[in-house]
């Protein structure tokens, strides 16, 4: 049997120095090689396709609706379209759609329906390093009380008395980024990064600036900046803006690294060595709005503060998106917002 794929042999094609067509080359392979075993679609033309309609018939007979390429391309591209035309002005964007991130987005979106929560992931697939546990393997552990959220988003785990144990970490990716995503007031980008923040002297007079929206670009074009010049972004503006950028990666640590560099912040503290017993705790309990309008939580809280990285235990990663939902609910709740920008506050 030939191991020869369609692909090697377009790409070993010979051809001659003066370029003319060879006897061996009159005819290039523009198909599968006929070493493969071939089935004939029953629904060949969209003739066929009408006239039997739709057939889910696995014995050979499987038979799709008619399509043509330029309904998949409007059909992708009109909704995009809208997501980014509705979304130039959200109510609060999140960046990084981790475990941080996902559960933040999870308790808002819950909570206030009438929000618009839109989401900033730079990788394809979102759940950043949620995906699996400790050093490539499976499990994910959570200490206690953080399993009350795995309860209330429905993901099964062992109890092993100070702690619970998911028998997958992707077992709790998958089932919170389904959640998030079926709720009407989220928009996820992933392959979409935060270049760069917007920022505006602060309306509530505290002399700071605050931040008021991001930068968004794709990733793949962020990424090559150095290869062409010029490549402009695009704004998505925002009363609240919460930060789980992570510690490591192109992107880690995004936008506290950016507010030092903007002199909104005098330095970071750099990621601590780790220390489970107290790097929990800590990110939990100083997961807040770090300058006004940009709440930060997650691992990106631990390089602003300089404290302990956590390693494979999750629950602080789940209670610092909670916490950071919490507050940015009683912020939203406290300002008066006119075209997602904090004009003022809202009198008690």
């Amino acid at each position: 049997m030939s191991t020869v794929s369609f692909k090697s042999t377009i790409a070993t094609l010979p051809s001659s120095a003066k370029g003319e067509v060879l006897p061996h080359q009159a005819v290039a392979p523009i198909s599968p090689p006929s070493s493969l075993k071939q089935t004939p679609s029953v629904a060949s033309s969209d003739d066929v396709a009408l006239a039997t309609g739709p057939v889910e018939d696995y014995n050979g007979a499987y038979a799709f609706t008619p399509i043509k390429e330029w309904q998949v391309s409007r059909a992708m591209t009109k909704r995009y379209g809208d997501d980014l035309y509705r979304t130039a002005i959200s109510d609060i964007v999140i960046i990084g759609a981790g475990s941080a991130g996902l559960s933040c987005a999870y308790v808002l979106a819950k909570a206030r329906p009438d929000l618009l929560i839109t989401i900033l992931e730079a990788g394809v697939a979102p759940g950043g390093g949620a995906w699996l546990g400790g050093q490539l393997m499976s499990a994910m552990v959570v200490r206690k009380p953080a399993d009350r959220f795995l309860t209330e988003v429905g993901v099964p785990f062992e109890d092993e008395g100070d702690y619970v144990v998911v028998k997958h970490a992707a077992l709790f990716t998958s089932t919170i980024l389904s959640k998030v995503l079926q709720f009407p007031n989220v928009k996820l980008y992933n392959a979409t990064c935060c270049e760069d923040l917007i920022t505006r002297p602060d309306a509530l007079g505290t002399g700071e600036l605050r931040v008021c929206g991001v930068v968004s670009n794709w990733t793949l074009v962020t990424l090559a900046h150095g290869l062409q010049s010029c490549m402009d972004p695009q704004t998505i503006t925002a009363p609240i803006t919460c930060s789980f950028a992570g510690h490591d990666g192109p992107f880690g640590a995004f936008s506290v690294k950016r507010l030092v560099a903007t002199g909104m912040v005098e330095k970071l503290g750099n990621m601590r060595a780790l220390d489970m017993r107290t790097a929990e705790d800590y990110i939990v309990n100083n997961t807040r709005e770090v300058v006004p309008g940009l709440i930060t939580g997650g691992m990106e809280l631990s390089e602003l503060d300089g404290s302990a990285r956590m390693g494979a235990t999750f629950g602080g990663m789940l209670a610092s998106g909670v916490k950071a939902a919490k507050e940015a609910l009683k912020l939203y709740e406290s300002y008066k917002i006119v075209d997602g920008e904090v004009v003022g506050a809202l009198k008690a």
